[in-house]
This record gives C-alpha cells, structure tokens and sequence, in this order.
C-alpha cells in the first residue's frame, strides 16, 4: 500500500506487498524487497538496494548523499540486509569513491533513534546501536556489537564482533572481538561474558576468551608479543583467534 501522498519516483524497484506511508519519498534508484514498511515522512534516495522485511520510522533519511566535502555528485550506493529496524531520525549516507563506493548494512540490525550512519562504513549483523551513537566514515563493525547510547566512533575505526561500548564511549581507536569499553574513560574494561552467554558461547571458551583478554590488556604484552601468544591459544581455542588476528591487522593499533 503506497499513500496518496507519498512521492515514488517512476524508476524504483518496490516488492508488491511494500507499504510507504504519508508524505515519504522514494527516489530515483531505490529497490526494496517484500515486507518493508516504510513510515510517514520518511526519505529513501538511491542508489540503494533493500533487502526484505525492514521497517523505517518517521522522518528518517535513508541513502542520502555523504556529509564529506571530498564527495562531488559521483554514482555511489547503499546495500542493507534483511530484517533492521530504524527508528525514528536515523540517517545513512551513501558511500564515496575514496573507497569501495558502498555503504553496506547487513540483517537484523536495531538502530535507535537519532542514529548516524555515515559513508562507507559497514555494519554486520544483529547490532544493537543506541539512541543518538555516531560511526563517521569509514568504519567497520563487526556482528552482535553494542553500541551504547551516545557512543561516537571515529573514522577509520573497526569495532570487533560481539564488543559493547558504554553510553558516551568515544572511540578513537579499534576495539578488538569480545572486548567491553567502559563509557566514562574510554578504556577497555574486560571481556562482553553476559553477551557471549547469552549468544551460546560454551563456558570454556569464554574463559580462554577471558584468558586472552589478560595476555592482550593485563600482562605487560606489547601488541605483538600479545599476537604471538594469543596465536598459540588459538590452537586450542579458534575464537581466540579471531581476537588474534583482529590485533595483527590493526592500521589505527588497540583501544588501550
């Protein structure tokens, strides 16, 4: 069901069963699969290509194009997943040719109100980012990772999968897999144990997951004295080393 006052440019792609609500726009470009629901005063420009049973809320903006003064009107695009949610005043931007060309957003995502989302970052699944987090250019998270609300990302930053952050958290530089930050200073304040319980994660490896956690942040490690370490846990343990070779393939180096 498309309301009367909605505006759908003649070139988008809308599964049959897509509801758009008053007064929102759908620009030239836009796909969208079965099931989305697209709220009153929404904008969804393109090119952007939207997978199935997604949910836009009030006065969204969806594949707008990028807050960088680098950008110069070139063709980029926006790719989201299936099944995400975004409330009320979340804005995507599209990507830049200084990178892949691509904001891409994967499925079963929450993003909270007043959530930014800027060019060229990529986002995995099953995130939760509260209300009002920003993740500036560029950046990549991982899968299960909590941003608290108000937590601000800086560019060029990757966030590991299962990784919380505190409310205010201002992250300037990589937070490896497993990892919680504490939101008051900004510095790592042990392993993400309830979230990894609850995702099913065996209780020995979350102990050897705590172990790695004390060779990378509490034994006085340089950052590859800790690989090479965590690297022989990883024999043992393989989500261990997921931690090892986040380390290893740091550019910005740990969050300390």
């Amino acid at each position: 069901m498309i309301h009367e006052t909605a505006i759908v440019h003649p070139s988008a792609k809308l599964a049959p069963d897509v509801q758009i609500g008053a007064f929102s726009l759908i620009g030239e470009g836009v796909e969208m699969g079965s099931g989305c629901v697209v709220e009153s005063h929404v904008v969804i420009k393109g090119p952007s290509k939207i997978g199935k049973n997604n949910r836009f809320f009030q006065f969204g903006s969806i594949g707008e194009e990028c807050q960088d003064k680098k950008y110069a009107g070139e063709l980029t695009r926006l790719e989201i997943g299936d099944n995400n949610v975004f409330r009320e005043c979340v804005t995507i931007h599209r990507g830049t040719i200084q990178d892949q060309s691509l904001t891409k957003i994967g499925s079963n995502n929450l993003f909270m109100s007043y959530v930014h989302v800027a060019h060229d970052c990529m986002v995995g699944d099953n995130n939760i980012l509260a209300n009002n987090a920003t993740i500036a250019g560029h950046v990549h998270v991982g899968d299960y990772v909590i941003l608290g609300g108000m937590t601000a990302v800086h560019q060029f930053c990757h966030i590991g999968s299962h990784c919380f952050t505190g409310g205010g958290c201002v992250v300037l530089s990589d937070i490896p897999p497993y990892v919680m930050v504490n939101g008051i200073d900004n510095t790592p304040a042990g392993i993400n144990s309830e979230g990894l319980k609850r995702r099913g994660f065996d209780k020995d490896v979350i102990m050897q997951i705590r172990r790695a956690y004390k060779v990378l942040y509490r034994n006085g490690n340089r950052a590859e004295e800790a690989v090479a370490l965590l690297r022989e846990m990883a024999q043992q343990t393989k989500e261990v080393g997921v931690m090892a070779e986040f380390v290893a393939n740091s550019a910005r180096g740990i969050i300390r």
